[in-house]
């Protein structure tokens, strides 16, 4: 738990081309604004960095280094170099919660030696919120291949920190043994050193309360077929969580847990994002400022609101005629896309999907599949199965699903982060977007700059989502808790499909038996914003379009799934969440309450200040009610909300 002194260096000004070499350690590299300080240094020649936010401590020294099979470089190393370089970038993002990034970063990279003189290159970038580091391993020798048998990497989380994680659960475990599949519950507050529910870790992303001070996030991008997905491991009594790698037993004990890769070996970037509030956590751009995009789109992918059948009235309506039915009711709602999920092969038949695509096209409406991952690392019994995992017989069921015109596939049920589950992610977006087809992953992991990556990725489940609140009353009764975890934690890393907006009281097709919703409908309208994905597949039965009000269902005709630009309002886990998001001139503010209190909140929203807006709010019987107000010429305005309710402000 020490911590170093920073060395008293000027601030030295880059230009984008130019880079500083010097001699020495510890090393220092700020981000542009100067608040956030990175310092590297070796202690008993094992290197170590920590983090600083306005001269607060972040992460106190927390180890670096690789441990390969061409030798451990994370101890008995000499120091080789240092430089620096300014960063300065701008680029579009198409299908993300903000659309016009600009870049700006100090990076430093630090190398070291061990004594075969082979060089372990540390690189950090750090932009005014964010850290980022990664790895690249050189060989004195020259070597071909090497294997990276795990990593020292470890974040060093102060004394008084506590965390807001889900637990990584056991290989092989679960409903039909499919996890892990990130799916946990997050812990609240909990003190460092205290032992995960199954003892193995926790997955990304991890987000921590620095006592008073701040916040932490911390996850990782640039993962790809070349890479396993990393996790946090158990912390010690003091805080430290080392990097962990897979699992031996996910995908059923097949394939390496470790990284194999060709010379010279790059690593993913680990990111840290930190904050004196959650804004920085919540508008953070990190997954996809160090990622490049892996291949050209071969057409322009379109995202949009989809109905889905299953999800309220589950299994036994995957059969032509409630097919139709949510065809029908995607067309009443301008919806994009209607998603037909499991056993279509076997219910519904490969003709009669080909002549509901055709019904759907004829309504302006499109078609996403669903199909299992695969046929051996779990025992989920729902087809179409073996087609995703062997590439002949993908490309094939490509080829026919790009004939017949559906636009998009749903894969479920992958069995781990190994790198050949990476690698197989990656192959099934590639021969997708041969064909046309646009990607949603269930059962999954986390993106990992994937939106930026891949253009035909739409988005994750990677989260305990909505289906869960059908299946039990627990999962529902914790529903407006949960909208104020996860806008802080696994939603700011990448698109998160929870599929949300429930507007029955009771979640099943009769409405007479099922799990019976507290929340309001207000908060439920609400999480079609504070929930970001490209594609959002929503809770809506058909019957809601003769039991709302006209103006609910015109917001759900109008509602963006893509944004401009995100903004932290307000909010913090437990209590309340308050983001805004723009698309083209229209902002939407979107407000949740996670306590059984009714709430007074004010609010500061620049982006109204002034104005007349649309407000859909908590009436009495917790229907969703509308009205007009004005916001402030100072950008205040004060929201009830009800409790477990929420509230939705609209500029006209």
């Amino acid at each position: 738990m020490k911590y170093f002194k920073p060395l008293c260096i000027a601030s030295v000004l880059l230009m984008l081309t130019t880079s500083q070499v010097w001699s020495q350690l510890p090393a220092v590299v700020s981000s542009p604004d100067d608040r956030i300080k990175v310092h590297i240094q070796l202690e008993d020649q094992k290197p170590v960095y920590a983090v600083q936010l306005d001269g607060v401590v972040f992460l106190e020294n927390s180890p670096l280094g690789l441990k390969t099979s061409l030798g451990d470089f994370s101890e008995g190393l000499s120091f080789a170099a240092q430089s620096t370089t300014a960063i300065a970038k701008t680029y579009e993002l198409k299908k993300a919660k903000v659309s016009h990034v600009e870049y700006q970063a100090n990076e430093l990279i630090v190398k070291f030696i061990n004594t075969n003189q082979d060089t372990l290159a540390v690189q950090f970038r750090v932009s005014n919120a964010d850290v980022a580091f990664a790895y690249k391993l050189t060989a004195k020798e020259r070597n071909t291949k090497v294997k990276i048998l795990e990593e020292a990497t470890g974040f060093n989380l102060p004394d008084d920190a506590t965390s807001f994680i889900t637990p990584q659960a056991l290989p092989m475990t679960g409903w039909e043994q499919t996890k892990p599949s990130y799916e946990e519950e997050y812990t609240f507050d909990e003190a460092l050193g205290t032992e995960s529910q199954y003892g193995v870790g926790y997955t990304f992303p991890a987000l921590f309360k620095n006592e008073e001070k701040g916040w932490i996030l911390i996850s990782e991008t640039n993962v790809d077929g070349s890479y396993p997905g990393s996790r946090l491991g158990e912390s010690d009594k003091n805080g430290l969580f080392p990097l962990a790698f897979p699992q031996e037993g996910e995908n059923n004990g097949l394939g390496d847990a470790f990284a194999a890769m060709a010379m010279p070996a790059q690593t993913p970037w680990r990111t840290i994002t930190v904050g004196k509030t959650l804004k920085p956590i919540v508008e953070t751009t990190a997954s996809f400022d160090l990622v490049e995009q892996r291949y050209a789109p071969s057409q322009e992918y379109q995202m949009g609101r989809a109905t889905w059948s299953w999800i309220v009235w589950q299994d036994n309506s995957i059969n032509y005629e409630d097919q139709i039915e949510y065809i029908d009711l995607a067309a009443a709602l301008n919806f994009e896309y209607v998603l037909i999920d499991n056993w279509w092969d076997a219910r519904i038949g490969r003709d009669k999907i080909e002549e509901l695509v055709k019904y759907a096209n004829s309504k302006d409406v499109d078609v996403v599949l669903w199909y299992n991952s695969n046929g051996f690392w779990s025992n989920a019994p729902q087809t179409p199965q073996d087609f995703m995992n062997t590439a002949y017989k993908r490309q094939k069921e490509m080829a026919w699903l790009k004939e017949i015109g559906v636009k998009g596939l749903k894969v479920d049920f992958f069995g781990g982060d190994k790198q050949m589950t990476m690698q197989l992610y990656e192959d099934i977006l590639n021969d997708a977007n041969t064909y046309g087809l646009a990607i949603t992953f269930h059962g999954c992991t986390i993106p990992r700059g994937w939106e930026k990556m891949y253009p035909n990725y739409v988005t994750s489940e990677a989260v305990r989502a909505s289906e869960n609140l059908i299946f039990t009353q627990y999962a529902l009764d914790k529903h407006a808790y949960y909208s104020t975890i996860l806008p802080f934690t696994r939603n700011p890393i990448g698109a998160m499909d929870f599929a949300p907006v429930f507007l029955n009281k009771r979640l099943s097709r009769d409405q007479k038996g099922g799990t019976v919703r507290k929340t309001t409908d207000a908060f439920e309208l609400a999480t079609a914003v504070l929930y970001f994905s490209p594609i959002q597949h929503f809770g809506l039965t058909p019957n809601n379009l003769e039991e709302q009000p006209e103006f609910v269902l015109d917001f759900l005709r109008e509602v963006p799934t893509v944004w401009d630009e995100t903004v932290y309002v307000g909010g913090e886990p437990g209590d309340y969440a308050a983001i805004a998001r723009r698309k083209g001139d229209t902002w939407y503010l979107a407000v949740t309450n996670g306590e059984q209190a009714k709430k007074t909140l004010e609010l500061d929203l620049p982006m109204f200040k002034g104005i007349e807006a649309t407000l859909i709010y908590d009436a009495k019987d917790k229907s969703a009610a509308q009205k007009t107000v004005k916001v402030k010429k100072n950008g205040k305005l004060k929201i009830d909300v009800l409790g477990e309710g929420g509230a939705l402000l609209i500029s006209k």
